[in-house]
């Protein structure tokens, strides 16, 4: 019987070897065609023949990248999880040793560009570790192989293209170009279109190198944020303290208030005292519902989420910068909840909220404002805490199957 077995185990893995090889002629073939397609856009876009001919036909097909694009593990880390990988100790202290290293470019960074070094610095942390790890996928060859791809051609396209303009603009060497799978680039991990039209010689060498110099990556960095439109002398929000009675229907970005009327609700800093009387508007958000700790977000918080659509990185970017600039942990205690719903849970809910008259927008599996807001409606109408958050009894309350592991009340 295991010699039977045994036969059967090595018929399959034959049979799969051989099905992976034929799969790898195919996808190489249509990558070839791909990239004769590639050279005639890049021509019509004014990349030199040179480039054209030497570095994009000599691209090569990764599959690598298509397997992290299709299959990523889902991104399941709860809030709590996420800020303690991002924000800790050994971060904050390399943060603030290099805050002070740097101190001169900082300062200058600072009267140039209106952004505090402190945060320029928690961008740097947040995005490679301080330089520690830049990505080591070849740039070009991920690009070129997700511009094949039919699923987000077009933008994978023109960031193609644009990384060749790139090269030639800033004598870059092609096998050194190498960063996160995506294509994203050097310790700040701009995109080429980012890198492109943001990115500041910030040494004075006549060149932009964010790979090799921190201080071409640090002032791009802070030139970035200017045009995105950073508020100078403004903060990016603060732990709040709510009241025991709150309305939690006011929380979410959609709901900017001036601070005086936060203040008459009674809305406190997170050591009880009352938040300043300044001529400013924020929002309440409350990123793990109603039993976690609570945020009041200013302009500048918007402006790091167009650096970064997530909401849990603008606040590791906020608090990272805090601490490093001297301020404390957060006040607030965490729930220890290590995962958050996913993808799959997150698309059931949203057909739940269709299904029971909520809107949340067309169904994608992610947690975005339409979805929040819709959360919150049904949550209203039906008696919970009115907090957008899929907490254990919301998720009950729509029928929402529990995954092994995941807490319960």
């Amino acid at each position: 019987m295991d010699q039977y077995l045994e036969a059967i185990r090595l018929a399959i893995a034959m049979m799969l070897a051989h099905a992976l090889v034929q799969s790898a002629a195919a996808d190489q073939q249509a990558f070839d065609a791909c990239l004769k397609s590639l050279q005639s856009s890049a021509r019509d876009q004014a990349v030199p023949e040179s480039v054209v001919e030497e570095v994009l036909g000599s691209l090569e097909f990764q599959p690598r990248v298509i397997e992290l694009d299709r299959d990523q593990p889902e991104f399941r880390q709860s809030f709590s999880a996420y800020l303690r990988a991002r924000v800790n100790e050994t971060r904050v202290r390399r943060g603030r040793e290099l805050l002070t290293r740097h101190r001169k470019l900082l300062d200058r960074l600072t009267r140039e560009y209106g952004v505090p070094g402190h945060y320029l610095v928690s961008f740097w942390g947040m995005e490679t570790s301080f330089g520690a790890y830049l990505g080591s996928m070849p740039t070009l060859d991920s690009l070129a192989t997700l511009a094949c791809d039919p699923r987000r051609s077009a933008f994978f396209t023109a960031e193609l293209i644009t990384a060749l303009k790139l090269l030639h603009r800033e004598g870059l060497a092609p096998e050194r170009m190498r960063g996160s799978w995506a294509g994203a680039m050097g310790h700040t991990q701009f995109m080429p279109s980012s890198y492109m039209r943001h990115a500041v010689d910030g040494d004075g060498d006549g060149t932009i190198d964010l790979w090799n110099s921190e201080a071409d990556a640090l002032t791009s960095a802070a030139n970035y944020l200017a045009e995105l439109g950073w508020e100078t002398g403004e903060r990016w929000g603060r732990e709040v303290q709510l009241p025991g009675v709150f309305a939690y229907d006011r929380t979410g970005l959609r709901h900017r208030a001036p601070l005086s009327r936060w203040r008459e609700l009674d809305v406190r800093q997170a050591n009880g005292r009352p938040l300043p009387a300044a001529d400013m508007r924020g929002a309440v958000i409350v990123p793990m519902g109603h039993r976690g700790p609570a945020f009041l977000v200013y302009e500048n918080f918007e402006v790091i989420m167009k650096w970064n659509r997530s909401q849990a990185y603008a606040i590791a970017v906020g608090h990272l910068a805090d601490r490093i600039a001297g301020g404390g942990r957060l006040i607030a205690e965490m729930p220890q909840v290590e995962t958050a719903p996913s993808r799959s849970q997150i698309d059931h809910l949203q057909r739940a909220l269709i299904e029971r008259g909520f809107d949340p927008g067309e169904p994608d599996g992610a947690m975005g404002p339409a979805t929040r807001a819709a959360l919150r409606e049904f949550q209203a109408a039906g008696g919970l805490v009115a907090d957008g958050y899929p907490g254990p009894a919301t998720l009950d309350a729509l029928d929402v199957p529990t995954e092994q592991g995941q807490e319960t009340e």
